[in-house]
């Protein structure tokens, strides 16, 4: 993944201490996150967090990512990749093992997949 200064190349876009430690909380992720996933890390309070995120959506850094319960999850804007949503425990995954779609005359930025991930399934074979 792009360090931080990579990604804020060309980007008319002020490094302040509490951006540089939010994006590199998503550049070191494997995963997209939400607000809720990464409070308890940040010294940042909610409307402060999400008037970022709005900065770095649009300067084109980071790519948002809606869940089917309505919760935003955030991640490093990098190749276009399909993303699985659990419909039980509404995690949310890259799938980056050659899910892509493509479409005459259309530019796909995301695909997203719903259904129970592996987590929720074994949980549902215990039941």
């Amino acid at each position: 993944m792009a360090s931080v200064k990579v990604l804020l190349e060309g980007k008319d876009f002020k490094l302040t201490q509490a951006r540089k430690a939010l994006l590199d909380i998503f550049v070191n992720s494997t995963k997209p996150l939400s607000y809720e996933d990464i409070k308890s890390t940040l010294s940042m309070d909610k409307a402060t967090f999400y008037r970022n995120i709005t900065k770095f959506e649009e300067q084109k850094i980071i790519n948002a990512i809606e869940s089917h319960d309505k919760k935003r999850y955030f991640e490093i804007k990098a190749k276009s990749h399909a993303h699985f949503i659990c419909t039980t425990c509404n995690s949310v995954e890259c799938i980056k093992n050659g899910i892509y779609v493509t479409l005459k005359n259309y530019t796909i930025s995301n695909v997203i997949l719903q259904g129970i991930c592996p987590t929720c399934n074994l949980a549902n074979d215990k039941n």
